[in-house]
C-alpha cells in the first residue's frame, strides 16, 4: 500500500505552542504520509506562521472559526488519499502508529477502520498547582477517538463527514452513524496515540457544551429505533 495514499489531517485553532510537534510526530513516521493537511481554524497566535517552518512538507488551509468539525471536514475535502488520518494539534502519534495501522489494513477480512491505544500524559509547561484540574487516567485505553484511527475514505463515502453544528462530541456522533452501519473496525493494541493534557484544552474551555453529547446520543437511539421499526411488519413507513 503505496504511502502516498495515506492523508493526514490537522485542525489547529490557537495552536502556535503545540502544533509544532503535533507535525514532527507526523513526519517522523516510520510509514511516511503521503501528505499533511493543517487547516487553520480561525486562529488569532501565531499558528499561521508555523507553516512557514516546513515549507512544502505541510499543505496550509484557513477558515474563519467553524469548530473543529468543520476544519476537518475541509481537510477531507482537500485530500487526495485513499487512506484517511487526524491529529488535533496538541496531541502526539509514536512513530510507528501509520506502520502498525497500515498493516493491519491488509488483514483479511480487511476492516474499514484501524483504531489503537491512547495514552494521556500532563504538558510539562503545567505547573504544579495547576495539575490537580486534569483528571486523568494515567494508563493506556481504548481509542476509539479520531487521532487513534486510520480511516478508508470509502467510510466518509458512505457514513458522511462531521457534524459541524457540534461544539464537542463531533466524533462520537459520526462514529455512531458508521457503528449503525456496521462497518468493520479493529482496535490494536499498541498505544498509537499520545494525548496531551494542558489548561487551554479544548475539552475544559467547553463543558457547556454537554448538551451535545446528550443531543447526538437522543439523536443515535432515535435512528436505531426507526431502524428497529422498519424491520417489523406493519410498523414501518411505506
Amino acid at each position: 500500500m503505496p504511502a502516498a495514499l495515506i492523508s493526514v489531517i490537522i485542525p489547529a485553532y490557537n495552536a502556535e505552542r503545540y502544533l509544532p510537534d503535533a507535525i514532527d510526530s507526523v513526519l517522523a513516521q516510520t510509514y511516511p504520509a503521503g501528505e499533511i493537511i493543517v487547516v487553520d481554524d480561525g486562529s488569532s497566535d501565531g499558528t499561521p506562521r508555523v507553516a512557514e517552518r516546513y515549507g512544502g512538507r505541510v499543505h496550509w488551509l484557513s477558515q474563519e472559526n467553524q469548530g473543529s468539525g468543520a476544519a476537518r471536514n475541509r481537510g477531507i475535502a482537500a485530500a487526495r488519499g485513499e487512506l484517511l488520518a487526524f491529529l488535533d494539534a496538541d496531541d502526539l502519534w509514536v512513530r510507528e502508529k501509520l506502520a502498525w495501522q497500515v498493516a493491519a489494513m491488509a488483514d483479511e477480512p480487511r476492516p474499514e477502520m484501524v483504531f489503537g491505544m491512547v495514552q494521556q500524559f500532563v504538558s510539562p509547561e503545567i505547573p504544579e498547582q495547576s495539575k490537580h484540574k486534569l483528571s486523568y487516567a494515567p494508563e493506556p485505553m481504548a481509542g476509539h477517538v479520531a487521532g487513534a484511527m486510520l480511516a478508508r475514505r470509502g467510510v466518509f463515502e458512505r457514513a458522511g463527514v462531521f457534524d459541524t453544528t457540534l461544539k464537542a462530541g463531533e466524533f462520537i456522533e459520526w462514529y455512531m452513524r458508521v457503528t449503525d452501519l456496521g462497518l468493520k473496525s479493529v482496535l490494536l493494541p499498541q498505544v498509537l496515540l499520545q494525548r496531551r493534557l494542558h489548561e487551554t484544552n479544548l475539552g475544559i474551555q467547553q463543558r457547556d457544551s454537554r448538551l451535545d453529547y446528550v443531543r447526538l446520543v437522543k439523536a443515535a437511539l432515535d435512528r436505531r429505533a426507526q431502524a428497529r421499526a422498519k424491520a417489523i411488519p406493519g410498523t414501518g413507513k411505506g
